[in-house]
């Protein structure tokens, strides 16, 4: 494994890689979700890539840009255990430098859900994965279905960008109660941690209500809402069902549906969701009459 700092030195080592590249977007505090798309993505490439890179313009100015949890070292040695080829690890001055001046924008996925509450976001992101993805000219690219809408945002402006490689979304990892992992876990105090499971439990209740027969999508978000709502110190900032494509909000539920969440716990905000499928109602057997 070996550690590449800046985009000089990367720019000079991509030209003798091959194209069956995969990368691992990140930003670092890694944990067991992380390296379960490490892995993944060393199985599937020729080189494995992994990016760590706590991007500042994604964080707003009340967000947790300077407290986001930071270890280098560690992240090292856990990957060293992946078989991962290569990890980029450049500084904020190295991908932002002086006069940088372009920003990527993805337009209506942006706006409900995250973009709704974290306002230029998104842009943040896409800059930044734009970025990345001309580096490293990615096969490729593995992210956590965790983050749902960032995943569909980055699907849509790969495709209208006609860049050449996949985007591959891999299952949410969970702690054994549910909750999600995430590097802002660590935040959690444990009377917090233990109510963070109202996150999954909520979601779970819902996707209950659905294989039970319920299709009103207003009448499970107000589910989810009311579970959340009754955890001390816990405040909802968005419950949707929503069409995982255009992220819509959905009246009558059918085919593939996202069920996502945001809350503040304490200082430390947290996300979930679920993708699934509706179940088709059972055909109606006619009776023969005569």
């Amino acid at each position: 494994m070996k550690v590449i700092s800046s985009v000089s030195e990367w720019r000079a080592l991509r030209p003798t890689l091959p194209r069956g590249l995969g990368l691992v977007p990140t930003m670092g505090a890694l944990h067991e979700g992380h390296l379960s798309l490490v892995r993944q993505c060393r199985a599937e490439n020729d080189v494995a890539v992994v990016w760590i890179f706590v991007n500042p313009k994604q964080f707003g100015p009340q967000e947790d840009f300077t407290r986001y949890p930071r270890d280098l070292d560690a992240d090292l040695r856990k990957l060293a255990e992946t078989g991962v080829d290569y990890v980029f690890a450049p500084t904020v001055e190295d991908i932002y430098p002086q006069n940088f001046q372009t920003t990527v924008a993805v337009e209506r996925l942006t706006k409900p859900l995250e973009g709704a509450v974290r306002p230029g976001h998104f842009e943040g992101v896409t800059t930044v994965v734009a970025k990345m993805f001309c580096l490293t000219q990615p096969e490729r690219a593995y992210f956590g279905q965790k983050d749902a809408q960032q995943c569909v945002v980055i699907r849509q402006m790969v495709t209208d960008l006609g860049m050449l490689m996949d985007v591959v979304v891999c299952p949410t990892v969970r702690e054994a109660d549910g909750l999600a992992m995430s590097s802002r876990n660590v935040y959690l105090s444990p009377e917090e941690r233990q109510r963070a499971t109202a996150l999954y439990r909520a979601l779970t209740s819902a996707a209950q209500a659905v294989e039970q027969g319920e299709r009103d999508g207003e009448s499970l978000r107000g589910r989810m809402r009311a579970m959340l709502e009754a955890v001390p110190g816990l405040a909802v900032e968005y419950v949707s069902v929503a069409d995982p494509r255009t992220l819509g909000e959905m009246d009558t539920l059918s085919g593939e549906v996202l069920m996502s969440l945001a809350v503040k716990l304490g200082r430390t905000r947290l996300i979930d969701n679920m993708p699934f499928t509706v179940p088709e109602a059972p055909a109606r057997t006619q009776t023969a009459v005569g």
